[in-house]
């Protein structure tokens, strides 16, 4: 697992476009908003952990598409199916390597963005608990989709029908986290939730993965 994670970092790196493009697209989503609803800081404050989720979630989808597809195409993806060690933690690994480079510069950009849609200080550290809690849902969750579609010439369209209501869940949650601390509510509920979900993936999507690579490459 861990040779395999540090091979994704170290081509993820080489391919400067993976890492790039998702955090560029996430950065353009959230800085465009403010510009065509307007300057108004009630409404920024209102809408601005919704930008920023689904600025994370769409900067996510966009991501999703390339955890698997180099390995397909270069054939290695097979050689991992023929391995002898449990492919559910191969494909765990994997996810681990994608969430490194494509959510955590996310994560690291969030604030940064927050401040410009007026996002204040009390909101701040529930929005990084909640892009900590829930872009590894939204990456594990996704994994599945990509998985059931790496084998078609045109999946992306696919994929998003498969993983989009599936996301809904952690947006929702995760945009009312966010609402309660501005409130000054107690969030506990919604992170104990978003806990719940990320748990139930880390159990669940490896190995759905690795069935679902199975069925596309088989």
């Amino acid at each position: 697992m861990w040779a395999l994670f540090r091979r994704d970092v170290v081509l993820a790196f080489r391919r400067r476009g993976d890492v790039v493009q998702p955090l560029v697209f996430f950065v353009l989503v959230v800085t465009l908003v403010p510009l065509a609803v307007g300057a108004d800081v009630a409404l920024l404050k209102s809408i601005g952990p919704g930008i920023i989720w689904v600025g994370a979630l769409l900067a996510s989808l966009l991501a999703q598409e390339s955890l698997f597809r180099s390995d397909f195409e270069d054939g290695s993806l097979e050689q991992l199916l023929l391995s002898p060690y449990p492919l559910p933690l191969l494909v765990l690994a994997k996810i681990a390597a994608h969430w490194m480079v494509t959510s955590v510069p996310l994560i690291v950009v969030a604030p940064l963005l927050a401040v410009l849609l007026r996002l204040p200080s009390e909101g701040m550290s529930a929005l990084v608990l909640t892009l900590v809690l829930g872009t590894p849902v939204l990456s594990l969750i996704g994994a599945i989709g990509v998985a059931l579609t790496v084998g078609l010439q045109k999946g992306g369209v696919m994929l998003s029908l498969l993983i989009l209501p599936l996301y809904v869940p952690v947006l929702i949650v995760a945009t009312l986290a966010v609402d309660a601390a501005l409130a000054g509510l107690p969030v506990s509920a919604q992170l104990y939730f978003l806990g719940a979900l990320l748990v139930g993936a880390l159990t669940l999507a490896p190995i759905a993965g690795a069935a679902a690579l199975r069925i596309s490459v088989g």
